[in-house]
């Protein structure tokens, strides 16, 4: 019996020595050696791969593609038509003064019975009300807020992607916590195995420790878990193989963050890409109701006619008619009664540009609320640094002078446990509020229209 404890220790004290070794160099067991991304070369990889904003670009060129069809609308069109006319018999004509006279009607051809027709004409628009003006305008101004939805979907995107930076950080963090929890308990498993083989605790104390070293290697185990969510969630964000192995840098760090909050609201105010793309769109409804009025003034085009006749495909002309005309004229085509159509058009336009200003006034609203919400997430977590690390010091303390208590046998072995427990649980709060602070500063950064390394 006395022989199987030393080698129970050795075989426990190796298992943990792979285990341990296992946890700090997850990369053996991919046989890769990954060099470390920083954030800046993360944001660019998703900015380049991602499938959302490839969407949203094609968004801006079919804007860009619609303002350059409107200004087509000030331009002269060209058009032209080639036509064959076949009659049932060739056009005559009768003098009426022969009729009148009594005489016997001589009818003369005028024609031919095959007829065919070449025309080339050219419509310049002069005056259309104002609605090409305006329809340009409304498809610029539409570029333009198609460019702001861009920027918009580029923002979220650096969040999610700096966000799913600082998870893998705050879990690769958590997972340290959880080793210098194992290594603790190991420590104190392997004092009150002594301790009882030399008769000094009973062996529920070591019951009790071998329970709760189990337990830490089951919160080891989730930690390595929650690392392997974390880096499948960032290469996911990077359209990578989720398992494709992943080094960052710490970049958790504590910088007090002292603008405040009126100045932080000012600053979402005027850089806020949504703001920017209703007041765009408010503007283009604005431009569609001058669209719609432009439609109780006449349109006056000028138009010219080239054409060619024939009796033959060749448009050679015939007896009857010369082979070429042409003329120029002036044309104003004014539609003055339409049984309400463009007024009931314009007070649509109308209601619609109201819309438009309400969802305006709303998003306005949802940023100071959204604004607010961050700046005070972000204090609480930059309180929350101070009161953990103040507890990380109390607690290593407790736990070192509970350990000196077992070992004189002054302590219990649960005073032990509980002491490496608050240890533990301390060390796990001050990573999450180190970990918050940073995420809360990059939501509200976000949350003002910032770029994430703007201050």
């Amino acid at each position: 019996m006395k022989r199987r404890r030393p080698l129970k220790k050795i075989l426990g004290s190796l298992f943990l020595g792979l285990l341990l070794a296992w946890a700090a160099c997850p990369t053996m067991v991919s046989g890769e050696n990954p060099s470390t991304i920083t954030l800046k070369e993360s944001i660019e990889e998703a900015l380049k791969k991602s499938a959302t904003l490839h969407s949203t670009k094609e968004g801006v060129l079919i804007a860009e593609a619609q303002r350059r069809e409107a200004f087509s609308a000030f331009l002269p069109s060209f058009s032209t038509s080639y036509s064959y006319k076949h009659l049932n018999e060739a056009p005559e004509f009768t003098l009426p003064i022969v009729v009148e006279l009594g005489l016997t009607p001589l009818a003369t051809q005028a024609g031919t019975k095959d007829n065919y027709n070449w025309t080339v004409e050219v419509r310049q628009p002069l005056f259309a009300g104002g609605g090409i003006l305006s329809n340009y305008q409304a498809n610029r101004i539409g570029l333009d807020a198609a460019r702001q939805e861009e920027q918009t979907v580029v923002q979220e995107l650096v969040l999610e992607v700096q966000t799913a930076y600082l998870n893998i950080i705050k879990a690769e963090k958590l997972r340290e916590v959880a080793l210098q929890s194992l290594e603790r308990l190991t420590a104190h498993r392997d004092m009150t195995r002594h301790f009882y083989e030399v008769g000094m605790v009973p062996r529920n104390d070591l019951l009790f420790a071998e329970v709760e070293l189990a337990n830490g290697r089951q919160e080891l185990l989730r930690a390595e878990n929650g690392i392997a969510m974390a880096k499948a969630k960032f290469n996911t964000l990077l359209r990578r193989s989720m398992d494709k192995p992943v080094v960052v840098e710490d970049i958790l760090a504590y910088k007090p963050y002292d603008k405040d909050f009126n100045d932080c609201l000012k600053t979402a105010l005027e850089r806020r890409t949504e703001i920017k793309t209703y007041s765009l769109k408010l503007e283009q409804a604005g431009k569609a109701v001058q669209v719609a009025r432009s439609e109780y003034y006449p349109s006056v085009n000028f138009v010219g006619n080239y054409s060619r006749y024939g009796d033959k495909p060749r448009l050679g002309g015939t007896s009857y008619q010369d082979s070429e005309s042409w003329y120029v004229m002036t044309v104003a085509t004014w539609n003055f009664w339409e049984w309400g159509r463009t007024k009931n058009r314009v007070e649509a336009s109308l209601s619609r540009e109201r819309q438009v200003n309400d969802a305006l006034e709303n998003i306005r609203d949802q940023i100071a609320l959204e604004l607010k919400n961050a700046w005070l997430l972000l204090k609480e977590a930059e309180e929350q640094i101070s009161v953990t690390r103040q507890a990380v010091v109390q607690a290593e303390e407790n736990y070192r002078i509970s350990s000196e208590r077992y070992r004189e046998q002054v302590a219990t072995a649960t005073d032990v446990i509980d002491a490496q427990t608050l240890l533990t649980r301390a060390n796990s709060d001050a990573t999450l509020a180190l970990s918050n602070y940073q995420t809360q500063l990059a939501r509200l950064k976000r949350a003002m229209g910032l770029n994430y390394d703007e201050e």
